[in-house]
């Protein structure tokens, strides 16, 4: 009998920690293998002041049911990040969110999420800081910009250091890729994958209780360095929402590589986009290498001399056309 009990207490408790930690999540990936040191789940901590493979800052709260990095109230920042950084090339991360607050229509400022060089510096991108060195994807719930469009809107950028947030524009100067999807105040899970391998970024969700992906972002070419960190930060502002983690789970994927691509440096690669390199705040010319952004006087002097080249064309054209008239005429 004392056997029997033993091994239906023990069932009873594997049980337990298999639905609580698989509760609510989209399947594991078939080629990916889960990697607990970059994973959050229930109970997030035992004692409400520290969390196994996580740090946090500013105004977060742990609590049993969510960690909530900001709440529904004016002026908050905060922002948890992986102890240990990511020393995985291929990876995908499935994120179970919440955004909610008492504004049915307007709220501020969202939240992002990081692979970034530097961790546990707070600043203006989303309670993080600004010019960073990696990924960041934007979950943002509020509208600085005139675009014709509603929001939320979900963007990703690259950054190399010098690379500045847009924010007037909603990072429209700045943005890698985004798309428009409602993540605010829903009643059933919200969920968000960001998967990277073979150098293609993948960014999808689940906001419409459908139990399945959809693209948000797909983009070939990309190059982030392994041995950054994972992290996660929201900011409110004059508008407010709570912005909450519910559980993280982190996959190191199987992928087939060449001899030379095994040998590679992978920590010592620069982020950034082949063919088209993230935007920078300085001239390349030393370099040889071309940016992508192109200031708004260098543009000016482009269309100058355009026009200047179609008007001696044109007298050109026009001076040809009265000669042959006149010969015409005599």
């Amino acid at each position: 009998m004392k056997i029997q009990s033993l091994m239906l207490l023990f069932a009873t408790f594997f049980l337990s920690c298999f639905f609580t930690f698989t509760e609510g999540f989209i399947p594991e990936p078939s080629d990916g293998y889960f990697k607990r040191e970059w994973s959050l789940n229930k109970p997030y901590s035992s004692s409400g002041t520290e969390m196994t493979y996580w740090d946090f800052r500013d105004f977060v709260m742990l609590s049993n049911n969510f960690i909530r990095l900001t709440q529904d109230s004016q002026g908050q920042r905060g922002s948890i990040w992986s102890k240990k950084p990511c020393n995985m090339h291929d990876w995908e991360m499935h994120v179970h969110y919440k955004v909610h607050g008492s504004g049915r229509t307007l709220a501020a400022d969202g939240m992002a999420f990081w692979y970034t060089r530097a961790k546990m510096v707070p600043g203006t991108v989303f309670g993080s800081k600004d010019q960073f060195e990696g990924l960041g994807v934007f979950l943002d719930t509020y509208k600085n910009g005139k675009q014709p469009v509603s929001f939320p809107q979900v963007s990703a950028m690259i950054g190399n250091g010098s690379v500045k947030y847009d924010h007037e524009n909603d990072n429209e100067k700045t943005s890698i890729g985004s798309c428009l999807t409602s993540f605010r105040n829903k009643n059933y899970d919200t969920y968000m994958k960001i998967r990277y391998s073979r150098e293609t970024l993948t960014i999808a969700f689940d906001n419409s209780d459908a139990g399945e992906w959809k693209d948000c972002v797909y983009l070939t070419g990309v190059k982030l360095p392994t041995n950054y960190f994972f992290g996660f930060s929201a900011a409110t502002g004059d508008l407010a929402d709570n912005h909450e983690i519910l559980g993280i789970k982190v996959y190191e994927l199987t992928v087939q590589r060449t001899a030379d691509e095994e040998k590679e440096d992978w920590a010592a690669v620069s982020p950034g986009v082949i063919f088209k390199p993230p935007l920078d705040n300085r001239d390349d010319a030393d370099t040889g290498a071309v940016n992508s952004s192109m200031s708004g006087l260098k543009l000016f002097f482009f269309v100058l001399i355009g026009l200047a080249v179609c008007a001696f064309v044109g007298y050109f054209v026009y001076n040809k056309r009265q000669e042959t008239s006149r010969k015409r005429f005599y």
